[in-house]
């Protein structure tokens, strides 16, 4: 379990939001690139602007639409059932068309349109999209107090349904969440991969109870929908696992030739696990590293950022970025509340 000092929900939603303002200039660039412009990974600086702000983008954005929501919800009725997390949540990605930040993914800005119309979220969705937008967001379902474990699976795969409706979505969030849950709680960094298989595989065969009232809108045929996004799920964890195990991957190699750019929403997860369990006692280094990459380097670094905090704390993270990380005051809110009522 974790201590009560560590403050683990603070730790995680600043830890990811430093991690996305960390890859946000360095996004759609090529490694090499990324060295010439900004220095060699190991010394990349945090980028401040001139307004003493580091900006962050959608990542979180909608990490903070997502806090929100949980937050409406409890206080509309609790987070065991569907409705009111719905509402919430349909509320909340309505309201951040207003504000996406930079470079919003194109899966969430239409889905969110369509929400904002009033069409019914389970036609909203794109089903066919498992762009990373489905889990870069999904840390507050892991740090919200109160939820029983079936019911954070489901509010984690709900979350990504609303937007991203493909089956590897849904799992792959569930999948994040869980990943942060245990870290939050004192699991050892190392034990994550062989524990992340098994709960993919026991989702496959025993869905969390409830899942037609919750998703049933999306696929009527029931939670066997999800089965092939499990599958994948696993092939990449099962990658994962090779790349941590002794003699994988080297840690000055892009982390993405190992596990996938991170455009898609099992490969972030993968990616962004690959660069933390890189670098377990040294979160700097860890999101250093996942902004050092090939790929979608905002959103493996904000989930690098997500795992580092929820491990460490708030003690992850120097002051000075703490308070120069756009959001810092209601991240910091946000994450002290929930730490209390943990």
């Amino acid at each position: 379990m974790s201590t009560p000092n560590k403050r683990p929900a603070t730790g995680a939603l600043i830890g990811s939001a430093i991690g996305d303002a960390m890859g946000q200039p360095t996004e759609f660039l090529a490694v090499e690139r990324i060295e010439a412009e900004y220095g060699p990974w190991r010394q990349m600086r945090f980028p401040v602007r001139h307004n003493g702000v580091a900006l962050v983008t959608d990542d979180t954005e909608m990490t903070l639409a997502v806090a929100r929501a949980l937050r409406d919800a409890q206080e509309a009725g609790g987070l065991s059932r569907p409705e009111p997390v719905t509402d919430a949540l349909i509320e909340r990605f309505s309201a951040w068309l207003d504000h996406p930040g930079i470079a919003p993914g194109n899966t969430c800005m239409t889905a969110c349109r369509a929400l904002r119309k009033g069409t019914p979220w389970a036609q909203a969705t794109i089903a066919d999209s498992k762009g990373c937008g489905a889990n870069m967001r999904v840390a507050p379902v892991a740090l919200v107090p109160g939820p029983a474990p079936h019911h954070r699976a489901l509010l984690a795969q709900l979350q990504s349904a609303l937007t991203h409706g493909h089956p590897t979505a849904l799992a792959a969030s569930d999948l994040t969440a869980y990943a942060i849950r245990l870290l939050a709680h004192g699991t050892a960094p190392a034990l994550l991969p062989e524990l992340m298989l098994a709960y993919a595989r026991a989702s496959v065969l025993v869905p969390p109870p409830g899942w037609d009232q919750w998703l049933g809108d999306l696929a009527p045929q029931g939670p066997g929908y999800l089965d092939g996004g499990w599958h994948e799920c696993i092939a990449v964890i099962e990658r994962l696992a090779a790349a941590t195990a002794p003699g994988g991957v080297d840690p000055e190699a892009d982390p993405c030739l190992a596990t996938g750019a991170g455009w898609i929403a099992e490969e972030a997860l993968a990616t962004g696990l690959l660069c933390f369990l890189l670098f377990p006692d040294d979160p700097v280094a860890a999101v250093r590293r996942a902004a050092c990459t090939s790929g979608d380097s905002d959103s493996i670094a904000a989930l690098t950022g997500a795992f580092a905090g929820a491990h460490h704390g708030i003690a992850a993270w120097p002051p000075e970025w703490i308070s120069q990380v756009e959001h810092s005051t209601e991240l910091l809110a946000l994450g002290g509340a929930w730490d209390e009522g943990a």
